[in-house]
């Protein structure tokens, strides 16, 4: 990812010959001096740790610690952008299912909808007929505002389409199963926080479980391993969809033919930090008891019993409180909905 971007940015040194020879040499020697800052920038901060880190021995622990803490520091800040993306993406997910799948008709007339729709469509349309090509930013927002219509009318004519199963079985079924596994998830982590209370053996630092296949990790055996493993996908794909519903986030959304290479580069960068994350996330808020083999298990600050307490109550709380607002808003868009408001 870092030479996809200086590549895309280099020119070629001047008094070189332009071309793919002259813009690789200057990627190259950017990204040495990209790993340069970077490795001395980890010393400085480990140094201002651990006054004996910046001796001349320390040279020798470029595998063993700079770069392990590196990637803890990384994983630290994806960690940090999955508690803010994870709970909007969990409220977001009823959203996304709900335009995905149709609504059943209560207290509404689809026809009549369908039929009111159609006029504004007609009317949109002789306004557009109507307007001299001169007239060009009203020519474009009501062309803007067809579209909308005919959007809408789509819509309404596949919900009146759809069969009676579809409507009143399929639609609540998933409503019903989302809401299940997203309580599941915060009552996961609501029992983690008591296990942090109590046993130290919660926390997530260090791996001295039993291996691979020795044991099963889950108290339900088989059926609790498989459960354990659709709530991380859940929780993948969660963290995913809050992402890009994040206010900072929104225009970072790719879009087919409108999607620059730096802004693709960006979205892969962004889904490399959130995937390596997520391990670190789901064994921090006790979701699964699998221990963090290899570096994972190294992160110094997942030794700190502060900062997983805070972790696990923060996600907890956020979550319940994004599902509140959701479930609030939509009952009362509902209501005045029903009501002809």
């Amino acid at each position: 990812m870092p030479f996809a971007f200086f590549f895309l940015e280099s020119e070629g040194f001047a008094g070189l010959k332009k071309g793919i020879q002259a813009r690789i040499l200057e990627t190259v020697v950017m990204l040495i001096l990209l790993a340069l800052l970077i490795l001395g920038i980890v010393w400085v901060a480990s140094a201002l740790i651990d006054n004996d880190a910046a001796s001349m021995e320390s040279l020798y622990d470029l595998w063993e610690f700079y770069l392990p803490y590196l990637y803890s520091c990384i994983s630290l800040m994806g960690c940090l952008l999955l508690l803010l993306c994870t709970p909007v993406g969990l409220s977001r997910m009823f959203t996304v299912m709900g335009q995905l799948l149709v609504k059943p008709t209560i207290l509404e007339d689809l026809d009549e909808e369908i039929y009111i729709i159609t006029l504004e469509e007609e009317a949109i349309q002789r306004r557009l007929n109507g307007l001299s090509s001169a007239v060009e930013y009203s020519t474009t927002e009501l062309e803007w505002e067809l579209e909308n219509v005919k959007s809408t009318k789509t819509k309404l004519e596949r919900r009146k389409k759809a069969s009676a199963w579809e409507r009143n079985l399929v639609y609540p079924a998933v409503m019903i199963l989302l809401l299940f596994v997203t309580s599941l998830s915060v009552l996961l982590v609501a029992c983690n926080i008591l296990r942090l209370l109590v046993d130290e053996t919660a926390m997530p630092k260090g791996s001295g479980g039993p291996g691979i296949g020795n044991a099963s990790l889950s108290t339900f055996g088989f059926v609790g391993a498989a459960l354990e493993i659709i709530l991380i996908f859940y929780l993948m794909v969660s963290s995913v969809v809050g992402f890009y519903s994040l206010r900072f986030f929104e225009n970072f959304t790719p879009r087919k033919d409108d999607t620059t290479m730096t802004k693709i580069i960006g979205n892969c960068v962004s889904i490399l930090v959130l995937s390596s994350a997520l391990p670190v996330m789901s064994r921090t808020l006790g979701i699964t008891r699998f221990d963090l083999l290899g570096d994972f298990g190294r992160f110094n600050w997942l030794g700190n019993f502060y900062i997983v307490l805070s972790y696990n109550l923060l996600f907890a709380i956020m979550t319940t409180l994004c599902l509140v607002r959701k479930f609030t808003s939509a009952v009362r868009e509902e209501l005045l909905k029903a009501l002809g408001s």
